[in-house]
């Protein structure tokens, strides 16, 4: 049983038919062990009752404030003594609070109201106030409008100086054409020489006028500049300390491994794409279980994550649900906390894999339609190169142009259209473009909905801190629609079709496990949802205008689950 009496170590009764991982648990696609589930549901049944901290997970409606869910992670270690447990630990900051009994502690506080971290904290806060306060002042905003106004009147004045220049001058040169015509030469020269000294009067004029335009400006910027500057002293310090105290930061992460062998954040991060820690790194579940465990002599045996709590507005998480550990933030400093331990193999890494033949379906001299098997990548990847594109370009060596007019997600199954040139492609693709060539998919929901048709609108952005998932967002997403039609549910299991109007990345997973979306994953959806056989989507049907015949043609293939 969970318990919290400045306990960390929770053991386990373990029956003997009970038998422990051979390898680590891979932290980035795996399947719960047994004992890492019986962890976690001591974990989940202590949340559901515990009384010792006030954090509003969403879960009670009665519940007032901001509604956040939490991953929580477990560990299941071995003791020096050869005793069998768990460890627990929750990503971030818990209740307002990095240190709760039972749980591991963080690696670094940074809520330690005597360290450095909170003492640099309230003097940037100090500085924000001071910055806040200046530009606040009504001053500056007058001084600033002041500075507007004058650029204005000075651009009118200059304006309206030059017209009437322009008019003064069309004047003496129509008096010169008429002098001209009545004057003596005696009297033109002295006519002519005064018409002269008013051009140049003119033109002196005209120097003076913008000379005073500028002193005015320079006097409104400089008074301007005499309210801006001590801000901008402020916000530089600010940035200044604010960088040097993050490095500080950095620098108290220290992550031990199994070698015993210890890195700081920098260090980890330097040899990635990023270069420099992301956001929060260093306080998820994960990392804290492998420190507490390499620092207290606890072998890792087994571990597994789970989200508690209402899901978030970007995010798929659902309640209760395990999930893999974040890549960008957790999977550089894992890979060096895991040296030593004898981890379960990437699945990743051998991912893509398909030693068959592809499937054929249609094929004449202008296209072919082929059946893509599930895991097998559309196009070469960054490490793997084997792909339909890859076997199209061997299978058709003379053929010219793209090929391919579209491409399934590595995990999704079924029909895939190629062009064997240039001409079929344009074609084709502008059947896409203008949304004309139908879809379907089919797929299996782990769960039963209500609805039995409908249209599901989230737009859709790519997660930059955890790629390749993708994010329901508003401001800068892009538009994402799905029509779906519920076939039939069986077993607490819904098949259903789908009829993508847009075709996002990963579309119909999120459209599919997003709470604002159907609320149930697909089956498999190791990304949305849980890991399974194999993801349970099929692109089953496709239909367009055939380029060249002109005639309307279908394809189907039937989805293998």
């Amino acid at each position: 049983m969970f318990k919290t009496e400045n306990r960390y170590f929770h053991p386990l009764e373990l029956s003997d038919s009970v038998k422990l991982p051979e390898q680590f648990t891979f932290p980035f696609l795996y399947v719960p062990h047994s004992i890492c589930i019986a962890a976690a549901n001591e974990v989940k049944a202590y949340l559901n009752t515990q009384k010792d901290f006030e954090h509003n997970f969403g879960l009670d409606t009665t519940k007032k404030g901001l509604e956040i869910g939490k991953m929580f992670g477990v560990m299941i270690v071995e003791s020096v003594e050869g005793q069998i447990g768990y460890i627990a630990s929750f990503s971030g900051k818990l209740a307002e609070s990095n240190h709760l009994k039972g749980f591991v502690p963080p690696i670094f506080d940074t809520l330690n109201q005597q360290g450095f971290y909170k003492e640099g904290e309230a003097y940037l806060n100090k500085l924000t106030v001071e910055i806040e306060i200046l530009e606040e002042n009504p001053e500056l905003e007058l001084t600033k409008l002041k500075l507007e106004h004058k650029k204005l009147d000075n651009s009118q004045k200059l304006e309206d100086f030059k017209k009437n220049a322009k008019v003064e001058k069309k004047q003496r040169q129509q008096k010169r054409a008429e002098a001209e015509q009545q004057l003596t030469d005696a009297e033109k020269l002295l006519f002519f020489e005064d018409l002269k000294q008013q051009s140049i009067q003119s033109n002196i004029d005209l120097k003076y006028l913008k000379l005073k335009c500028e002193a005015e400006l320079e006097l409104a910027e400089r008074k301007l500049s005499e309210l801006v500057e001590p801000i901008e002293t402020l916000k530089l310090e600010r940035k200044t300390l604010s960088a040097k105290l993050q490095k500080q930061i950095h620098e108290q992460y220290q992550f031990l491994n199994a070698n015993n062998e210890t890195r700081d954040l920098i260090s980890i991060f330097n040899s990635t794409d990023l270069g420099h820690p992301p956001v929060a790194a260093g306080e998820c579940a994960a990392p804290k279980l492998f420190q507490f465990a390499f620092q207290n002599n606890l072998k890792p045996l087994a571990m597994a994550e789970f989200w508690w709590g209402i899901s978030p507005n970007m995010e798929v998480r659902r309640h209760e649900q395990f999930y893999p550990s974040c890549r960008s933030r957790c999977e550089p400093i894992l890979g060096h906390m895991m040296q030593g331990l004898d981890v379960e193999p990437n699945p990743i890494e051998t991912a893509g894999v398909f030693n068959g033949e592809l499937e054929i379906i249609y094929e004449d001299d202008f296209l072919l339609v082929l059946n893509k098997p599930h895991e097998f990548l559309s196009v070469p990847g960054k490490t793997i190169i084997d792909s339909v594109l890859t076997r199209m370009k061997k299978y058709l060596p003379d053929a010219t142009g793209p090929l391919l007019l579209h491409r399934l997600d590595m995990s999704t199954s079924g029909l895939l259209l190629v062009a064997k040139n240039e001409r079929t492609h344009k074609n084709l693709q502008k059947q896409f473009i203008n949304r004309t060539i139908k879809k379907r998919y089919v797929a299996l929901l782990d769960g039963v909905i209500e609805s039995k048709t409908g249209i599901i609108d989230l737009p859709l952005r790519v997660d930059l801190n955890n790629r390749p998932r993708q994010l329901v967002c508003y401001e800068h997403g892009k538009k994402a629609m799905t029509k779906y039609e519920v076939i039939e549910v069986k077993n607490n299991k819904t098949r259903i079709h789908f009829y993508p109007i847009s075709g996002r990345t990963h579309q119909l997973r999120v459209h599919a496990a997003h709470y604002k979306g159907l609320n149930i994953p697909i089956i498999g959806d190791d990304l949305y949802g849980m890991l399974s056989d194999r993801l349970h989507l099929h692109a089953e049907t496709l239909s367009f205008e055939h380029p060249i015949k002109k005639e309307w043609v279908s394809f189907n293939c039937k989805a293998p689950f």
